[in-house]
């Protein structure tokens, strides 16, 4: 095993949730090595940050350019988890500086935006990963293998759904709103809930199935207590390959912490996951009979790798588990052992294309809710 690879935040301070994210999933494998960051503008917390990360006052910055300037020629990556509307100028700095960037999803606000951001990676010949984190579970990885290999037959539909309750249920005793960062309260040309939830559908319907999205419906409605922003998406949608396809997310469903989930109905068979249950491939064929497919099942044959056996059978991985399986594709890609790791890595990690794809259909998906007519994701609208 070679050295961890050096790893630069920007953003990811203490005060951010997913920032500690990244912090426990790239050491996990000791795959990458954070050696310094900017964490925050604020020089207290960016200094506290560093040091929670046992890294030396030196290696916190309040500014990303003196960071990059600093360490020039010695970072593998710089990781982006500033808030989504500030990702397309920064990205751009870090990959004209050279560095290979891994961003936190939804790459950008629009897709104007990651069409900027590619034309800068391809002028500089630089490498991007997005973070869509949720096709680190192993058991998504095995019902995407199960798919290409035909076994649910050819794909009839797919329900996607993200239900979440953080924009409805109350925060504490006595009765107080929920205070979500500010950015996440303001809706720009798209709908922030559609930049955190949406293009984790799209990309997992996309991770699994091969297919890509041509037209939708959708309607969007605000329900929860912040009526200035969209916080319900319903959509439905046409997929290249004949395919239909539901998708449903929002954050003003009580009960649903994250409810993530995926079915896919095929002329063969049928698969079903859930999050909440990230260990259990639920598989229906035409016979009537139900399979619950594990990491310790005999015919497992992604979930039952030993790169996904930090733990024996019973003691479930998880969310942060399954992006730390993300973080070993991108160290795989950017420093593949065999030519071969680095394509199979790269089959793995989404990129800047898939997010512009993503971002798309997003645009797509609002445009429908103001018409109420179908929208083809050239932004098309018509009457069906």
């Amino acid at each position: 095993m070679k050295s961890p690879l050096p790893l630069a935040l920007i953003g990811g301070s203490l005060q951010s949730a997913v920032g500690r994210t990244h912090h426990i999933a790239t050491r996990m494998d000791n795959r990458w090595r954070i050696v310094c960051g900017s964490f925050s503008r604020s020089p207290q917390l960016c200094s506290e940050t560093a040091d929670a990360l046992s890294l030396p006052a030196s290696a916190a910055f309040t500014d990303y350019h003196a960071m990059l300037d600093h360490f020039a020629g010695r970072l593998a990556a710089v990781c982006v988890l500033v808030p989504t509307p500030q990702h397309a100028d920064i990205i751009c700095d870090v990959l004209q500086a050279g560095i290979p960037v891994i961003s936190e999803k939804s790459l950008a606000c629009s897709p104007a935006e990651v069409e900027r951001i590619i034309a800068v990676r391809d002028a500089t010949q630089g490498k991007l990963a997005v973070t869509f984190n949720y096709s680190g579970y192993p058991a998504i990885r095995e019902l995407r293998q199960m798919i290409a290999e035909g076994r649910l037959g050819n794909l009839v539909h797919v329900a996607a759904e993200m239900p979440q309750e953080g924009f409805i249920r109350w925060a504490g005793r006595p009765f107080q709103l929920p205070q979500p960062q500010a950015w996440r309260l303001t809706d720009g040309s798209l709908p922030t809930v559609s930049l955190d939830l949406g293009v984790h559908l799209h990309h997992l319907i996309g991770f699994v199935t091969g297919q890509h999205p041509i037209s939708v419906t959708a309607c969007q409605y605000s329900k929860g207590h912040f009526t200035e922003v969209v916080d319900s998406v319903h959509a439905m949608a046409r997929y290249t390959g004949s395919l239909s396809v539901d998708l449903w997310y929002g954050k003003c469903f009580l009960g649903c912490a994250n409810g993530l989930r995926i079915r896919v109905f095929g002329t063969e068979g049928s698969a079903e996951w859930l999050q909440m249950q990230p260990e259990v491939l639920q598989l229906s064929d035409r016979c009537g009979r139900i399979q619950l497919l594990t990491r310790s099942s005999m015919d497992a044959e992604v979930c039952g790798q030993d790169r996904y056996a930090r733990f024996k059978p019973g003691h479930p991985d998880g969310f942060l588990e399954a992006f730390a399986n993300y973080y070993s594709d991108i160290a795989d890609w950017l420093r593949p052992r065999s030519e071969l790791d680095g394509r199979i890595a790269q089959d793995s990690i989404a990129s800047a294309e898939m997010a512009l794809e993503g971002l798309q259909m997003m645009e797509a998906i609002a445009e429908s809710a103001r018409c109420g007519l179908w929208v083809e994701l050239g932004r098309h609208a018509y009457a069906v």
